[in-house]
């Protein structure tokens, strides 16, 4: 089932190849224990609180800063250094396709909004290909770093992916 969005005309996509079958990339990005391996940027640890894998489903964590660099960053933002996000599955096509919107409330001096995340996955005979397309957020510094940060987060899922493989 899905609840299909129009992706921004100002998207972004960001690629990947994992030498690894889709099952197991979709086992890492749809379960508590494969997105606590690898889903925030370096610097930050995650707890999955609430997984309700399907269109209008929840998911709900909380991150936070361990870094010092991330620290820094989010007491320079005004945030607390555990943080509690929600994202809203709009699409859910095993092992294929998941789309979310994740709820933007942390910005200072910004009112809360939706964000599209939109990932694509697709067997490449032993591997498989992967495309995030990403809305741009509310500005372009904030965009690239958001921008920035998903691409780091596809890096620690390509390690996670090495330790389940070895």
């Amino acid at each position: 089932m899905t609840t299909e969005l129009t992706p921004s005309s100002d998207t972004a996509r960001i690629e990947r190849t994992y030498d690894a079958p889709a099952e197991l990339v979709w086992e890492l990005l749809t379960t508590a224990a494969g997105l606590e391996e690898w889903w925030v940027p370096d610097g930050f640890d995650i707890r999955v609180s609430e997984l309700d894998l399907r269109p209008g489903g929840r998911l709900r964590y909380t991150m936070t800063a361990t870094s010092p660099e991330q620290v820094a960053f989010v007491r320079d933002t005004g945030n607390a250094l555990s943080t509690e996000f929600s994202k809203t599955f709009t699409e859910v096509a095993s092992p294929a396709r998941l789309a979310y919107l994740s709820l933007i409330d942390f910005v200072p001096g910004h009112e809360p909004y939706e964000h599209l995340t939109t990932i694509d996955i697709e067997p490449a005979g032993d591997r498989t290909n992967l495309v995030m397309t990403l809305d741009p957020l509310h500005d372009e510094a904030w965009t690239r770093q958001h921008r920035a940060h998903r691409g780091n987060e596809l890096d620690n899922l390509e390690a996670a992916i090495r330790r389940r493989t070895l």
